[in-house]
């Protein structure tokens, strides 16, 4: 038996933003068998809450937009460069456009208006859009972030902060302790649980709470002569979501789709031809791309597509369930654990966010 003061469960950015914040004033154990690497490591770095934003999701989209303002802050302290060419929205059919008016005046009841266009006016402001496009938006608020150079920086971070690391896979979690998968128990002040999609089976309360979300995404690059991309593309082909994000090096990384698929990771080829297909009707031009990687990663998916951050017992708290959202939440969810573990009050807007609305919680 050890003991560690307090233990992180979970090394993707959520876990790892929470040790580099907690690790300022207390010392922190990370458990995870490979960290940096799971959903976070195929993700596509889009920092975009206006755009994933829906009718019934308020709440979201005040947690998306408040930590979004804390990006620029949280970049410079990782030494990661942000994207901050905007989003434009691409609408293929009639019916992808009436998707988009809908979200269009829903922002637009919240005072968020953003910009639409025309396909012949979305093609001026981004030219590899192809003449298929019915109409779009533009969103020049969003941002994009590398998500794989984020990983490396927080990594990095946490070494400089004294985090421990420790690749043993935690099996249970209890008040006070941590039972790994070969028997041993870890003895500490506090746990939190941040294992994304497998957080579920680590406590009695997120057993059906927190469940794994299957999408592939395939990263690109522009060959020579091929007119790359100058914004992130977000589009809705036949009511299908397809995103396209630009990286440094005439990269580009291509998603997602989505599959309830239980913990299956294995890209399928059916999953290829469709991002491939529903990309190429939206921006011609990645037919002549090269193909350098495919992958297949499990978001953590909640009920209401709000995550799971606060306390489930005494001296166990919970920052999971973040869905489609993990790299945009990841500032607000560390500043709101360290927070709690410290006695202080979160950032109102992850108030929402609580678990205890889903199942009472025993404080």
């Amino acid at each position: 038996m050890s003991y560690s003061g307090t233990v992180v469960v979970g090394g993707g950015v959520i876990g790892l933003s929470i040790a580099v914040r907690l690790a300022a004033d207390r010392s922190v154990t990370l458990l995870d068998p490979a960290p940096a690497r799971g959903a976070s490591w195929v993700a596509g770095g889009m920092l975009a809450p206006v755009t994933e934003s829906w009718p019934g999701e308020e709440d979201l989209l005040e947690l998306g937009c408040a930590s979004l303002a804390r990006w620029p802050e949280f970049a410079a302290d990782l030494g990661v460069e942000l994207r901050t060419d905007g989003t434009a929205v691409a609408a293929l059919d009639a019916a992808d456009a009436a998707q988009l008016d809908i979200l269009a005046d829903h922002l637009a009841t919240l005072g968020r208006a953003v910009d639409r266009l025309t396909g012949r006016e979305l093609r001026k402001r981004e030219p590899a859009v192809g003449p298929s496009v019915r109409s779009g938006l533009m969103v020049p608020g969003d941002l994009a972030v590398d998500n794989r150079e984020l990983l490396r920086g927080l990594v990095s971070a946490a070494a400089r902060a004294g985090v421990t690391f420790d690749r043993r896979c935690a099996q249970v979690v209890e008040p006070g302790s941590v039972r790994l998968a070969g028997g041993e128990v870890i003895r500490c002040g506090t746990t939190v649980i941040a294992a994304g999609a497998w957080s579920g089976g680590l406590h009695p309360a997120l057993d059906q709470l927190v469940r794994p979300v299957k999408g592939e995404i395939l990263r690109l690059r522009a060959r020579p002569g091929v007119l790359p991309l100058t914004h992130t593309v977000r589009a809705l082909v036949e009511s299908r979501p397809v995103y396209l994000v630009p990286r440094k090096g005439d990269e580009l990384v291509l998603g997602a789709t989505q599959y309830e698929a239980g913990f299956d990771t294995e890209v399928t080829a059916g999953g290829v031809h469709r991002l491939l297909d529903d990309a190429e009707r939206v921006v011609p031009g990645i037919a002549e791309y090269g193909l350098t990687e495919t992958a297949a990663g499990l978001r953590a998916g909640s009920r209401d597509n709000l995550p799971l951050v606060g306390p489930l017992e005494p001296g166990v708290l919970v920052a999971a369930g973040h869905h489609r959202n993990g790299l945009l939440l990841a500032p607000i969810t560390a500043a709101a654990v360290r927070a709690m573990i410290a006695g202080e009050d979160p950032p109102a807007e992850v108030l929402a966010a609580d678990p205890a609305r889903h199942v009472p919680t025993r404080r």
